[in-house]
């Protein structure tokens, strides 16, 4: 076990060490200097950036429920009637599902899916509102959603809060509901219970959600390249990048800047890591 392991560890280390092969420093610090990438870069940060808060917006109270409405609970609640016990457990495990779908689907396909959508009248009311919006806020150049920045983010959104979502109900589900019940019989309401007992513990599995949730933004192209193109200086990020370069035969450039998104992922997983075990040192004290 220990061997196949150890196999899967060097296809990793091997994959990241030609990548540096293959590229010199002189190719990374020129390739820093182009404006395009530095931009693709800024763009990077702040689009995952943004897709992460909002998937964990989304993800902890979504995770809650979901994990606090097990069968045990539905029966505490809704009592010894079968036919209600088994629609409500046909319910859950059907929002289970739906929230499962961009998991599974082909990023291509979550791409085409948005597109489609705002070609519908309700996608279009939604995208002139949002260029009203970004034209009261100061900025014109936003023109919707559709090809714009705000695509990005939205695409890099439908697929990470998924992953955040699991992650989210895990953490809840490991967590004792005991002390929540406590606080429900001494006269606490529902929304106190889940800010001042669940939430504090759950900490921990916020930043691992928000972590996954930033890291697969990072790493988010199907659905960009389809929903929000890949005009340079406009709509690029990282991933497009890699794919630009790579299109037009520069496979020194898309190696380049595979070597700058591996890099950026690192950065924030170590200090995802360190983060956790100061805090997990932090509670043992």
């Amino acid at each position: 076990m220990s061997g196949l392991g150890g196999l899967y560890l060097v296809l990793i280390i091997l994959l990241v060490v030609v990548d540096f092969q293959y590229a010199s420093w002189s190719d990374i610090r020129e390739s820093l200097s182009d404006e395009r990438v530095v931009f693709s870069i800024y763009l990077s940060l702040i689009t995952c950036s943004l897709a992460a808060i909002l998937s964990i917006w989304v993800a902890v109270p979504t995770g809650y429920v979901l994990a606090r409405l097990g069968r045990d609970a539905i029966q505490r609640h809704l009592g010894q009637k079968p036919w209600l016990n088994r629609l409500a457990q046909f319910l859950r495990h059907l929002v289970d599902t739906i929230l499962d779908i961009p998991i599974v689907l082909p990023p291509l396909v979550v791409g085409i899916s948005l597109l489609v959508l705002f070609q519908t009248p309700v996608g279009r009311s939604i995208d002139h509102a949002t260029q009203s919006f970004f034209s009261w806020a100061g900025f014109p150049g936003i023109r919707g959603i559709t090809y714009e920045i705000p695509a990005i983010i939205l695409a890099q959104f439908t697929v990470a809060a998924a992953f955040a979502i699991r992650t989210m109900r895990n953490t809840f589900e490991q967590i004792d509901d005991r002390p929540e019940l406590v606080a429900l019989t001494l006269g606490a309401r529902r929304f106190r219970v889940f800010h001042s007992v669940a939430l504090p513990q759950a900490w921990p599995g916020t930043v691992a959600a928000f972590t996954l949730a930033w890291a697969r933004s990072l790493g988010e192209f199907g659905p960009i390249l389809i929903f929000a193109g890949t005009a340079r200086m406009k709509t690029e990020v990282l991933s497009t990048t890699v794919y630009l370069n790579f299109q037009f035969g520069n496979l020194r450039g898309a190696v380049v800047a595979s070597l700058i998104l591996i890099s950026v992922a690192v950065v924030v997983l170590v200090a995802t890591r360190l983060l956790l075990l100061s805090g997990q040192k932090g509670g043992l004290r």
